[in-house]
C-alpha cells in the first residue's frame, strides 16, 4: 500500500502561507503556517496531523487484536497529544500520549491493557516515531 499527503507554502516562515492535501481528498489545500503551528490560530499543522494518524493508527490495530482474541469493541476514542519540544538543533516530536476509552463486552482490564500494549507496540506510526509514547487505557 502506498499513499501520499503534500503540501505547498509560500512566502517567508512567520509570514508565509502553506495548505497541506491528502490523496483521498480529506484534506484539500487545508491552511497552515507559522500562526497555526505555534501560536494557536486557526488552520492545521503537522504536529495534530501525526496525532490523527497516530490515533487511528493505534485504535486501528488494537481492533485487531482484539478481534483476534474474541473480542469485539463497541466503541474506542483515542486522543494522541503530540509535544514538540524546541531542542538545541531544532523542533522534535520528544512525547506522544495516547489516551483511550474503550467500551469492549467481554474484556476484564488485565486483558485489556495487555491487548492495548501490544497493538501501542504493532502501530506502524508508533514504530515511525522516536518519541516516548506513552498510554492511558481504561474500559469505560
Amino acid at each position: 500500500m502506498s499513499t501520499f499527503g503534500s503540501a505547498v507554502w509560500s512566502g517567508g516562515i512567520k509570514d508565509g502561507k502553506g495548505a497541506i492535501s491528502t490523496k483521498s481528498g480529506a484534506l484539500k489545500d487545508y491552511p497552515y503556517g507559522f500562526a497555526s503551528r505555534f501560536e494557536g490560530k486557526p488552520g492545521s499543522n503537522p504536529e495534530e496531523l501525526i496525532g490523527a494518524a497516530h490515533a487511528a493508527c493505534f485504535t486501528m490495530a488494537l481492533s485487531l487484536i482484539l478481534g483476534e482474541a474474541g473480542l469485539t469493541a463497541e466503541k474506542m476514542e483515542t486522543q494522541a497529544d503530540v509535544t514538540l519540544t524546541k531542542q538545541a538543533d531544532g523542533f522534535a516530536i520528544t512525547a506522544v500520549k495516547l489516551t483511550l476509552k474503550a467500551k469492549i463486552p467481554g474484556a476484564d482490564d488485565a486483558k485489556f491493557q495487555e491487548l492495548a500494549a501490544k497493538a501501542k507496540a504493532g502501530c506502524p506510526v508508533s514504530k515511525l516515531l522516536k518519541a516516548d509514547i506513552t498510554l492511558d487505557a481504561k474500559l469505560v
